[in-house]
C-alpha cells in the first residue's frame, strides 16, 4: 500500500503520518507514506519521524504541477492536508489561500486524474459552512463562508467535488471542527493561550468571548479522515466532530486553571473582522456510514494537551516569534 499525504508536517497531517507509521490504522499498518509538504511556517519536521524505514519526506509546494505529477504515480491514495489556514492571516493576504487552497487542490485533482489514482481525500473545515445560530450543519448544508481562508476551503471542496462528478473520479470529503491536541502551531488558541500562560504572559480574547466553537482531539478527526477514506463512499462529504461546544470565555476558563492563572492574565480585544458567532456539527452520517466514534474525552484530552506542550518547551519557545490569534 502507497499513500500520498500533502501537508504531512502540519499539525493534522503529522498526526495522521505518525499514527500510520505506528500500526495505528487497519490496512495501512505496513503502508509506505510520501509526505510533500513546503514547510511554510506552519510546517515543521520535528513533527513526523524523518528516517522511518517506510517514510519519504519531498519538500515541496502542491501547486508545482511537474511536481505533483512525479509524486502521484503508482499511489493508492492521496490525502490532502495541505493548506493556508488561519483564518486572521487570510484577512491581510487572501492571495495566498486562493492560490494553495483552490490553485493547489485543483493541480492535485488533475494529476490524480492522469495517473488513475484510485482514492482522493479532501481534508476540509466546518467554516465553509459560515455561522449558525441554532441548530447544526448537515452535510448539504450551503456554503456560506466568512472568511476569505473558509471561502478559499469552500472553493477546493467544490473543486474536488466537481472533478467527482465530472471525471468521475473517487473523491472523498471530511469537514471537521475545531482541532486541538499536541504539536499544533502555537498561533492557534489553545496552544497560544497555554505557551503565553506558561510564559508568565497576559492572553487576549476576542470581543465578549461568546463566539462558539465545537472541539476535537486531532486524533479522533484523524481516526475520522482514516474512516472516509477507507469506508466512505466516492463523492460523498463527511462531517466529522465530537459535540463539545464551548464559547471562548468557556474555553479560556479552563486553560486558565489548567495553568494556574486567573482572569488577570486574560485582557480583551477588539473582535476579529467578519467573526463567525457559532459553529455546530452534524456528524451522524459519519457514525452511521463509517462507524464513526470520537474516543478522547474533552477534559482528559484537553488537560493532557497542556501537559504535552508544559513537558515540550523545546517544541513550542522557537516559534514564540510567530503572531497568534483565536480562530
Amino acid at each position: 500500500m502507497k499513500i500520498l499525504i500533502t501537508g504531512g508536517a502540519g499539525f493534522i497531517g503529522s498526526h495522521y503520518v505518525r499514527t500510520m507509521l505506528e500500526g495505528g490504522y487497519e490496512g495501512y499498518e505496513d503502508a509506505y507514506v510520501t509526505v510533500v509538504d513546503k514547510l511554510t511556517y506552519a510546517g515543521n519536521l520535528a513533527n513526523i519521524p524523518v528516517g522511518h524505514p517506510r517514510l519519504r519526506f519531498v519538500e515541496g509546494d502542491i501547486g508545482d504541477t511537474e511536481l505533483i505529477r512525479s509524486l502521484v504515480v503508482d499511489q493508492d491514495a492521496v490525502v490532502n492536508f495541505a493548506a493556508e489556514s488561519h483564518v486572521d492571516r487570510s484577512l491581510f493576504g487572501a492571495a495566498e489561500f486562493i492560490r494553495t487552497n483552490v490553485g493547489g487542490t485543483q493541480c492535485l485533482l488533475d494529476a490524480c486524474l492522469l495517473a488513475k489514482v484510485p482514492r482522493f481525500l479532501q481534508v476540509s473545515t466546518d467554516e465553509v459552512y459560515g455561522s449558525i445560530d441554532d441548530g447544526v450543519w448537515t452535510e448539504e448544508w450551503p456554503l456560506r463562508p466568512n472568511s476569505p481562508y473558509a471561502a478559499a476551503k469552500a472553493g477546493g471542496d467544490l473543486i474536488a467535488l466537481a472533478y467527482a462528478a465530472t471525471h468521475g473520479m473517487d473523491v472523498r470529503l471530511t469537514r471537521c471542527s475545531n482541532n486541538y491536541g499536541p504539536y499544533q502551531h502555537i498561533e492557534k488558541l489553545i496552544p497560544l493561550f497555554v505557551t503565553r500562560l506558561l510564559a508568565g504572559q497576559s492572553v487576549p480574547l476576542y470581543g465578549d468571548g461568546n463566539n462558539v466553537r465545537e472541539w476535537v482531539h486531532v486524533d479522533d478527526h484523524c481516526q475520522g479522515i482514516h474512516a472516509a477514506l477507507t469506508r466512505g463512499r466516492a463523492g460523498e462529504v463527511y462531517n466529522i466532530g465530537a459535540g463539545t461546544a464551548l464559547t471562548n470565555r468557556e474555553m479560556t476558563d479552563r486553560l486558565l486553571r489548567l495553568c494556574g492563572a486567573d482572569w488577570s492574565s486574560v485582557h480583551q480585544v477588539a473582535d476579529r473582522l467578519g467573526h463567525d458567532r457559532r459553529y455546530a456539527l452534524d456528524d451522524s452520517k459519519a457514525r452511521r456510514e463509517l462507524g464513526y466514534r470520537p474516543r478522547v474525552p474533552f477534559e482528559q484530552g484537553l488537560a493532557e494537551t497542556v501537559e504535552w506542550y508544559r513537558s515540550h518547551p523545546d517544541w513550542w519557545e522557537k516559534l514564540r516569534t510567530s503572531a497568534g490569534a483565536q480562530r
